[in-house]
């Protein structure tokens, strides 16, 4: 369906494009969407950073989000995660190392700045896909709550249930495709690398350095 992460952030700029010069915030929920946000950002010219969130593994199952949990500890806990195994003791457990996670990237990522603050922007939040939807749902709420002008999730492809479940959290959802035989990101993409944190760190080190 995409050769690479960056045709997939191609053809979501150009159905972005009419937010081109209105100085849009293009936040990647780290790190595979990170590259996708600066090509993003660089057409619609606007700015680029990250939003931090994780998903919350099943027990035995750390791939499979029972849900996710933002910077500030809010939780998004999926309807499914008790019958996933998950026990409220399990969960504050996978909430409180993956919150370390977090507070480890951000004095890597943004050492020398706090994040942009998005009140009052047009604010694209992109991930290179959605699985369960549950780090997507966290970074929206976490993001709604300081007071954005518009709220947007863009990705290249979903399945069409949390495309919906994630509509609730946002005032525009563009999704490019939305096939019901999904079992993961990675098979919608010819190649699907690993981005590492270094590449996540040159971005934002580059963005930073824009007038």
């Amino acid at each position: 369906m995409f050769r690479n992460r960056l045709e997939a952030a191609d053809r979501l700029a150009r159905r972005l494009i009419a937010y081109k010069g209105q100085n849009p915030l293009v936040l990647a929920i780290p790190r595979g969407a990170v590259p996708m946000a600066k090509h993003i950002a660089d057409v619609l010219q606007g700015q680029v950073d990250v939003v931090l969130v994780r998903k919350l593994g099943a027990p035995g199952n750390p791939e499979f989000a029972i849900g996710a949990v933002d910077e500030t500890g809010w939780t998004y806990i999926a309807d499914y995660a008790a019958a996933a195994g998950a026990t409220p003791d399990y969960i504050e457990r996978e909430k409180a190392r993956q919150m370390a996670i977090m507070r480890q990237r951000r004095a890597q990522y943004t050492p020398v700045r706090p994040p942009i603050d998005p009140a009052g922007r047009i604010v694209i939040v992109v991930d290179d896909g959605l699985a369960t939807g549950a780090t997507m749902i966290s970074a929206l709420h976490a993001l709604r709550a300081k007071g954005p002008a518009k709220l947007i999730c863009a990705v290249p492809v979903a399945p069409p249930e949390t495309v919906e479940r994630v509509r609730g959290y946002c005032d525009e959802v563009v999704c490019l495709e939305t096939p019901y035989d999904f079992y993961a990101v990675g098979q919608f993409y010819a190649e699907f690398p690993q981005v590492e944190d270094e590449e996540v760190m040159r971005v934002l080190r580059e963005a930073s350095a824009r007038p």
